[in-house]
C-alpha cells in the first residue's frame, strides 16, 4: 500500500486555497508551483524575473531537503513564464545552473499572468525517489 506524506510551509495560501506545497504517494513527489516567496509566505521581488528565479529554486531546494531528494531525483518540470520572449534566455540559464548535467522532462508555458502582481516565474515539478540521489 502507498504512503502518502503532505508538507506544508504553514502560510496562509495553503489553507486559503487549500492545496499542499507537495504530496508523496509511494516513490513519487508531486511539488505544487513553487514561487518566490519567504517563510511567513510574503510574495518577493515583484518585477524581477532574476531574483524570482533564484528564490524560486532556493524554494524548490527547501522542498527535495524535506524528502530527503536531490535534484537529480526531479523527473519532470513545468515552467510557467511570463513574458516568455523577454524572459527565455534568463529561464534557460538558470535551468542549466540550477540542474547542471542532470536533465528532467521540461515543460515551459509562457504566460500573461500569475497570482501575484509582478509574479513572472513558477515551477512545478515531480520526484522520483527511486532514481539515484
Amino acid at each position: 500500500m502507498a504512503t502518502i506524506d503532505v508538507f506544508h510551509y504553514n502560510v496562509s495560501a495553503e489553507s486559503d486555497f487549500g492545496y499542499s506545497q507537495a504530496i508523496r504517494s509511494g516513490e513519487l513527489i508531486h511539488v505544487s508551483g513553487q514561487l518566490s516567496f519567504d517563510e511567513a509566505g510574503e510574495f518577493l521581488h515583484a518585477g524581477d524575473f532574476a531574483a524570482q528565479l533564484e528564490r524560486t529554486y532556493a524554494n524548490m531546494d527547501k522542498v527535495l531537503d524535506h524528502y530527503g531528494a536531490t535534484r537529480n531525483q526531479v523527473v519532470s518540470q513545468i515552467l510557467y513564464v511570463v513574458n516568455l520572449r523577454q524572459n527565455a534566455a534568463a529561464t534557460a540559464k538558470g535551468n542549466l545552473a540550477y540542474f547542471g548535467d542532470h536533465r528532467p522532462a521540461s515543460t515551459v508555458l509562457g504566460i500573461t499572468e500569475l497570482t501575484f502582481p509582478g509574479q513572472v516565474i513558477e515551477i512545478s515539478f515531480v520526484i522520483d525517489t527511486k532514481l539515484p540521489a
